[in-house]
């Protein structure tokens, strides 16, 4: 073990760390004082700052929780993220943070760095292949070479294509529709075969997210995309706060077979999400109930995966009225053509996370909305604010 652990504290690698979904899963695992984060994060859709932010606010509640005892060194040390800045595509780069702390120093990984756009994936393939599965490849050597066995995978909804029948099962046809959602399709198909190839050794669990919204509710930290925002919530507070020129919605379709023929989806609340990893992490620690349960069926290598969503589809038209309701904007919408890799209905059964792991998406969409709107009105320029 390197002389970078901390007593008392598993370290844990986060890959994506400063980005929206990765910043609240560092919060969560700061959170329950038995982790030492270290963040991966080439700052291609995010920015140091969140992870600054994070830092402050575990400080902030964990000295509120002691009072009127002093956090010990373990506590504060936990608060602390060991942020680099670096591309997973450059395996020198990753090497060496793996190397500060020796071989079996880090204790686990949770992947979430990737290209996440569904239609840019249909115009630059080679770029999100080379990103999202190249990388990982290069990842699970590195890994490998310092006898770090244990993965938490980010994946994605859209690993299942247009599926069959909604909600959907985790035995599903895996069919993605999109370069995006094929990438997520070899990785989880890489991880288990390394899973299968040496059982003795690797454990991984893929978590199939549906669509992550909202922020935490102090309004500290949230979702800043580059850009004008590809995903609908983020665009919408875009529009409301006045980051958008002309706020005009496009409606990518209302001819779809669902009940006002605009996609639906299955959105979660970001922390819920965040709380997803932190079981799968503790379900692959060994000897623990959640190890003993999640592997229980599992012959052909310890891989497991779990979709993590409300089992509750909204369409398009009622995300828009529900941040009409949060935000007192007045949205305008055109409906135009189809967007190439869009399904009609995306929409999770969560039963098997909800058995096996303790898995729960409690907030409702208006608490999603409402935490969206505090974080875009504290902060109308994201973090650069």
């Amino acid at each position: 073990m390197s002389s970078s652990a901390t007593p008392g504290l598993k370290n844990v690698l986060v890959t994506g760390g400063a980005g929206y979904i990765g910043s609240h899963v560092v919060y969560c695992l700061q959170k329950t004082r038995r982790y030492k984060v270290i963040s991966i994060d080439n700052h291609h859709n995010s920015l140091p700052a969140a992870l600054t932010r994070v830092a402050e606010l575990s400080l902030e509640e964990l000295k509120a929780s002691c009072s009127p005892d002093e956090p010990t060194p373990s506590q504060l040390e936990s608060t602390k993220v060991d942020a680099h800045t670096c591309d997973l595509t450059d395996p020198a780069s990753v090497r060496a943070v793996f190397a500060k702390y020796g071989k079996g120093g880090i204790w686990g990984v949770v992947h979430i760095a990737a290209y996440k756009a569904v239609g840019e994936s249909t115009e630059i393939p080679l770029t999100y292949y080379a990103n999202n599965v190249s990388a990982t490849l290069s990842l699970l050597q590195i890994m490998s070479e310092f006898d770090c066995s244990r993965i938490v995978y980010s994946s994605s909804a859209t690993v299942y294509g247009t599926p069959p029948e909604v909600p959907i099962p985790e035995s599903t046809r895996l069919k993605a529709d999109s370069p995006y959602g094929r990438t997520k399709v070899m990785c989880e198909t890489i991880i288990g075969d390394l899973c299968s190839a040496e059982p003795d050794k690797w454990q991984a669990i893929s978590l199939r997210y549906f669509n992550p919204a909202g922020a935490h509710p102090s309004g500290r930290i949230g979702e800043d995309p580059r850009g004008r925002p590809g995903n609908l919530l983020p665009l919408l507070a875009h529009m409301a706060v006045g980051r958008i020129p002309d706020p005009l919605l496009k409606v990518f379709g209302n001819d779809y077979p669902t009940e006002d023929g605009t996609c639906v989806r299955d959105y979660l609340h970001v922390l819920d999400l965040a709380g997803g990893h932190l079981l799968a992490l503790e379900a692959l620690e060994e000897g623990s109930e959640l190890n003993a349960t999640a592997f229980a069926d599992v012959k052909d290598g310890k891989f497991k995966a779990y979709n993590l969503g409300k089992g509750k589809g909204m369409s398009v038209y009622q995300i828009v009225e529900a941040m009409r309701k949060a935000t007192g904007f007045g949205y305008k919408t055109e409906v135009v053509g189809r967007r190439r890799g869009d399904v009609p209905a995306l929409i999770a059964d969560p039963a098997l996370a909800q058995k096996e792991l303790g898995f729960s998406a409690a907030h409702d969409l208006e608490t999603m909305c409402r935490d969206l709107w505090n974080w875009q009105k504290k902060n109308p320029k994201g973090y650069e604010t």
